[in-house]
């Protein structure tokens, strides 16, 4: 490593929050690892330059390169800590053979790659994984299956279930799918510098998201078709089995190493991490996780991610000190401060409803009052602004636009006296009768400050159709009426003395979420619509309500 190569290291340990203490390594470039199928997939070793004979290796597996950018952030900071690390390509990206066809082949290339290494005369048998988001996946294909077990792993910013991410409770999630897509469709195809080129790729995917049918919108963004959005739109319908060599939510956990997680508020990925969390403390898997302020990829992200795998690593491979603070560290919105606890849900919280009213009152009492009513029209679909997306702004936007919608309902609390704290799932029922059998309900809890700007805090969707109802959310009544229960993204948030809580209810969030045209047509192939009128109950029979997992 040249004078450049370590100014460069330094930079970056600086830039991400790392101490400026580096150790010399040595990198060797492009090692070929067969895959049973006679594929070759390419891989650098990076090894500390002063040590002989087998030791531990990290091991990183992504799609988006082993050099620049990648290289500095997710592989160079553990050499210059003096770990071993072993960054390969995935199948069918940046040298790797074969074709990219994401989350399909990772279970059983990890797993291959897994067993050369183990084998080579530099690994002394102990293997630990790292990486966020996609390479967060390929630990997930990887690390509940392996034998002997992996010694530890973080998995970053995604979910065991991966497809959370792009199916929300049956709902496409069109925006994120759709920015992907193109994120990889276009990775090693070259052309204008990236801050030339993505305000216009930003341009070409807003026109895109609009279009219909929008099984073809991959072409209209990136302008040749993308494998992924491809199987997303053709494997919408939930519990397509397509998915499951993907999806490792169900895998028996008795193999499972020790976890540590890093994710933000405004992640997507964040509600599915914290079940897993939960499913990983249940099953006794030692598992600690940081939630930040954060969306997918920011850089205090990244940085909190880093700093945490440090000190794990050299836990779990060096026998370093163990790290501090209890295994839950949630950042509390809007206060500023930081809480901790043992575990996910706190176990300090309490539930809190509040019922939506006639009129657009939101009170601890419910009411025995006439229903609301708006109408969905997928020709003109219910806007979306701000929530968990992929790419910024995402985080909080003023939804005064969409509350001044008819098809929005608005129900609005009284100034909050104090301040109410809130940390945990946060749920709904909402009792309705939409005129259409194909339907989508979403639910937004808002903050009002004393202005009267109202800001998306969390919200959720549920996908009505024939063959998903009734079911264990959704509950037909004598009278047609059905009783849904809305799973919110969850959150730790502070909402202050002199705000308002606020609850929207409508029939679609685009183009977060793919329209519901109403029709029962696969939403990628789907050219018309039919809109839907909504009844909202909140009567003595029917009460509907926002659950708050308060503290104190």
């Amino acid at each position: 490593m040249g004078a450049p190569g370590r100014l460069g290291g330094l930079l970056a340990d600086a830039a991400l929050g790392l101490p400026l203490r580096a150790t010399a390594y040595t990198v060797a470039r492009d090692l070929a690892v067969p895959m049973p199928d006679g594929v070759t997939l390419l891989g650098d070793h990076y090894r500390p330059a002063a040590e002989a004979g087998p030791l531990p290796v990290v091991l990183v597996r992504l799609p988006y390169g082993r050099a620049g950018v990648f290289a500095h952030a997710f592989a160079a900071p553990y050499a210059r800590r003096g770990f071993q690390v072993f960054v390969q390509s995935t199948r069918g990206t940046f040298g790797s053979g074969g074709h990219f066809r994401p989350f399909t082949t990772e279970h059983d290339d990890g797993l291959a790659t897994l067993a050369w290494l183990r084998a080579q005369p530099w690994c002394d048998g102990r293997v630990a994984m790292t990486g966020a988001s996609y390479f967060g996946h390929t630990q997930w294909a990887v690390a509940p299956y392996a034998d002997p077990p992996l010694v530890a792993v973080s998995p970053h910013v995604t979910a065991a279930r991966i497809t959370a991410a792009f199916y929300d409770h049956g709902a496409p999630g069109l925006e994120n799918a759709l920015r992907w897509s193109v994120a990889i469709g276009r990775q090693e195809a070259g052309g204008l510098p990236a801050p030339l080129l993505r305000p216009l790729l930003r341009a070409r995917v807003e026109r895109a998201l609009r279009l219909l049918p929008l099984q073809a919108a991959d072409t209209a963004a990136v302008g040749a078709p993308v494998p992924f959005w491809r199987d997303f739109t053709a494997h919408a319908a939930p519990g397509d089995p397509f998915w499951d060599v993907a999806d490792h939510d169900r895998a028996d956990l008795g193999r499972m190493p020790p976890v540590s997680m890093v994710t933000g508020w405004w992640d997507l990925f964040a509600a599915a991490q914290l079940a897993d969390l939960a499913r990983l403390h249940a099953a006794g898997v030692p598992a600690r996780i940081v939630v930040g302020p954060w969306i997918h990829g920011e850089p205090g992200e990244l940085r909190a991610a880093l700093r945490s795998d440090v000190t794990w690593l050299d836990h779990h491979l060096r026998g370093g000190p163990a790290p501090r603070g209890a295994p839950v560290r949630l950042y509390l919105q809007q206060a500023g401060t930081w809480l901790e606890s043992p575990s996910w849900p706190p176990p300090d919280s309490r539930a809190v409803r509040h019922h939506l009213r006639a009129g657009g009152g939101l009170t601890a009492e419910p009411g025995d009052e006439p229903p609301g009513r708006f109408t969905h029209d997928p020709a003109d679909p219910t806007p979306s602004a701000g929530g968990p997306l992929l790419e910024r702004p995402g985080k909080q936007a003023d939804q005064r636009a969409v509350e001044a919608r008819d098809d929005v309902l608005v129900f609005t609390g009284p100034v909050l006296d104090a301040d109410v704290d809130v940390a945990g799932p946060v749920r709904a029922r909402v009792h309705v009768r939409p005129d259409l059998p194909h339907a989508d309900l979403v639910v937004r809890l808002c903050d009002v400050d004393p202005a009267g700007v109202s800001r998306n805090v969390v919200d959720g969707i549920r996908r009505l159709d024939p063959g998903s109802v009734p079911a264990a959310d959704v509950a037909v009544g004598a009278d047609g009426v059905l009783a849904v229960d809305v799973e919110l993204f969850p959150t730790a948030y502070r909402f202050r003395a002199g705000h308002r809580l606020r609850v929207h209810v409508a029939g679609g969030a685009f183009p977060r979420f793919a329209r519901n045209h109403g029709t029962g047509e696969p939403f990628a192939t789907a050219t018309t619509g039919r809109p839907c009128r909504f009844t909202v109950f909140h009567d003595a029979a029917h009460p509907s309500w926002l659950e708050l997992p308060v503290l104190g």
